[in-house]
């Protein structure tokens, strides 16, 4: 069955929306702000989120946004009649579809299950794998664990989120402001020096020869990239 997360900071819509869907037998999260959705999509395996447009600290189309650099999942915009302009650039930025308020139960649930027959036709809730293996790295997401060359590897946790990103995205270049945004979930103000900090940790405990890394590697000017080819 499929995880569904809720984002509204209007508690009782929330609240609605959870009694519509909950008949379906979907597993539900909440949120209500942007920023907190973003964390539950990272922690979690969502198949469809409902987003509202208006919200504090990080609006649904901001949140919508930042979503559509790394996830396919879903986006269902819940909309005030009075925001048009908004619901087309929602759409535009990569929204699949949005609602309005007040919601008509029915409507909801037929335009939730359409964009999750589309998403599972598509294969998008396949299962992500647990265990992660470039060359001698192995991490594996359920056990938190990481290993080089069978052995284990102690690494903070901004150490390793960072790593689970790239590792995810293996010949993927992200820029230092990207990995910031990813990985501390705010925006990038003047970040390079501490995603620069870290990736030399991690290089420290990964790497044989640290100033010639085999996997996590430079690309000048542009960001860091996990070497696919090991």
């Amino acid at each position: 069955m499929a995880n569904i997360l809720i984002c509204d900071d209007e508690r009782d819509i929330v609240a609605a929306l959870k009694i519509y869907l909950s008949s379906e037998g979907y597993t539900l999260y909440e949120a209500y702000t942007g920023r907190e959705a973003l964390e539950i999509v990272r922690k979690h395996d969502i198949h469809l989120i409902l987003m509202d447009i208006m919200m504090p600290e990080m609006d649904g189309i901001a949140a919508t946004a930042k979503l559509r650099e790394e996830y396919n999942i879903p986006i269902i915009l819940l909309t005030a009649k009075s925001e048009d302009t908004d619901k087309v650039l929602g759409l535009n930025i990569g929204a699949d579809d949005y609602i309005t308020k007040p919601f008509n139960p029915i409507e909801v649930l037929a335009r939730v299950r359409s964009q999750l027959r589309r998403y599972t036709s598509l294969g998008g809730m396949e299962q992500r794998p647990s265990k992660l293996v470039i060359g001698g790295i192995v991490l594996d997401d359920d056990t938190k664990t990481v290993t080089v060359d069978g052995e284990p590897v102690s690494l903070t946790p901004i150490e390793y989120n960072i790593l689970l990103l790239l590792m995810r995205h293996p010949g993927r270049v992200y820029s230092s402001a990207q990995i910031y945004e990813q990985v501390w979930n705010e925006a990038a103000f003047g970040s390079e020096g501490a995603v620069a900090v870290h990736i030399r940790h991690l290089r420290e405990k990964l790497e044989i020869t640290p100033s010639e890394p085999r996997y996590l590697k430079v690309v000048w000017g542009l960001g860091y990239k996990m070497e696919p080819n090991n």
